[in-house]
């Protein structure tokens, strides 16, 4: 099982405080850092001292970390043209010696969209599908070839497609609850499948939908990698736990019902459930990114136990 850690940095985080927790994720063995792509804080979070940008954020990372994964969970697909995002996600990848994955989604939170001037379209998912094809065909198109994309929503032509990424192949994952369109359009473009905040049950009846469409894709359903984001919240005891809970505003009895909380014991056993159902990697949503010991608590009982 992979641990990755996942950030929510629009709850207030500047690039410091982030760098610190990307070196942290590197040096106690996690697999990987990834944030998430949001401009407006969101509940009762002041979201001080402002946003981050995602990509800007890795890109910075990139150069300052040499070991784990960067990416996003997702990147919003409003916030960039196809073209433009995968110029910026190749050069982070090549920054990063071939470390980059993109989460893409379709976008969805009205406000932050209203708030920086960001037009937020009517019709997403579609514009998502073109997204998805011009930018696996951008980085797929050979050397000295163009590219062309002639869409409902995105017309490109005779592209250049340069930059190339590091890696032959990026890794694009998709995400998400619908039970029709999404399972298709992962089984086409994801190399993985995630499914956030989800039940068990929730979570072992999407990755079935994922696995049958990417079947009736011609593509074998264990191609695809499928993960889960769960928010965590880990404590040597019970008082422990409660702080934790306490700091990022939630109840223990709540986390534990919807996400990874609770002591190791517990919390290792839960994620072996989530492996049973077909679940190979985890994202720790962290949402106190001060509490650095809660992540050495994560490697040394959780981690260590899955490994």
């Amino acid at each position: 099982m992979d641990l990755r850690i996942f950030t929510e940095p629009q709850q207030g985080a500047d690039y410091d405080t982030l760098l610190t927790v990307a070196k942290a994720t590197e040096d106690l063995g996690f697999d990987a850092f990834f944030r998430s792509d949001h401009y407006v804080s969101m509940g009762s979070a002041d979201g001080l001292p402002g946003p981050t940008d995602a990509w800007i954020t890795l890109a910075g990372l990139a150069r300052e970390t040499r070991r784990i994964r960067l990416g996003t969970l997702m990147t919003a697909g409003t916030f960039r043209l196809p073209g433009v995002l995968a110029i910026q996600v190749a050069q982070v990848d090549r920054m990063s010696g071939g470390r980059v994955e993109l989460g893409l989604g379709a976008g969805w939170f009205e406000e932050e969209h209203r708030a920086y001037g960001i037009p937020f379209p009517k019709e997403k998912f579609g514009r998502l599908e073109e997204q998805l094809a011009i930018v696996t065909g951008l980085w797929g198109t050979a050397l000295g070839e163009k590219f062309s994309f002639d869409g409902e929503f995105y017309q490109l032509t005779d592209s250049p497609a340069l930059p190339k990424p590091a890696q032959e192949r990026i890794p694009v994952l998709v995400g998400g609850h619908g039970a029709t369109r999404t399972p298709r359009l992962a089984a086409r473009y994801a190399d993985e499948f995630n499914i956030p905040f989800a039940s068990l049950e929730d979570s072992e009846a999407q990755f079935g939908r994922v696995r049958a469409a990417a079947e009736a894709a011609g593509r074998r359903a264990d191609e695809l990698v499928y993960s889960n984001a769960l928010v965590v919240c880990v404590g040597k005891d019970d008082a422990e736990v409660a702080r934790r809970a306490a700091a990022i505003g939630r109840e223990v009895a709540e986390l534990k019902a919807n996400g990874l909380a609770g002591s190791p014991a517990e919390v290792v056993d839960k994620i072996g459930r989530y492996a049973a159902i077909g679940a190979s990697r985890i994202y720790l949503q962290v949402l106190d990114l001060d509490d650095l010991d809660h992540l050495e608590l994560i490697s040394a009982q959780v981690q260590a136990q899955l490994g």
